[in-house]
């Protein structure tokens, strides 16, 4: 089996139920907790995820969050380097979770690609 990434916010229910569906499948999953400091994306790898995301780019920011809203953003028609831009800076908005399969990314909303992420073991 090999390795996936799940790009993890333990307060996210869905996040939660993601890696919960992975580990239970029996997939090896390094979890990587993007809002804490010590873990948190660099310019480069929000850039590789971003190129590697299925979907358009601003399908990565977290549009009804407060944030976006007190920030005036509008993602809709923005490129890969306005998003990466936005979520170097604001890592809180990168929708979650994400998972990361050494290939390509997906985001996991709605919930029901946990249960496709952990029967096939990479993102489909």
């Amino acid at each position: 089996m090999s390795t996936l990434t799940l790009l993890h916010n333990p307060h996210c229910p869905t996040s939660v139920h993601a890696l919960d569906a992975l580990q239970h499948a029996g997939h090896e999953v390094t979890v990587r907790k993007y809002l804490l400091v010590a873990e948190r994306l660099s310019e480069a790898e929000v850039r590789s995820l971003a190129e590697r995301l299925q979907g358009d780019p601003p399908d990565a920011l977290i549009r009804r969050d407060k944030k976006y809203k007190e920030l005036g953003l509008d993602a809709d028609g923005l490129d890969i380097d306005a998003v990466v831009a936005i979520l170097v800076e604001h890592p809180a908005l990168l929708q979650r979770p994400i998972l990361d399969d050494g290939t390509a990314v997906m985001i996991g909303r709605p919930r029901t690609r946990a249960a496709e992420w952990a029967q096939t073991g990479r993102v489909s």
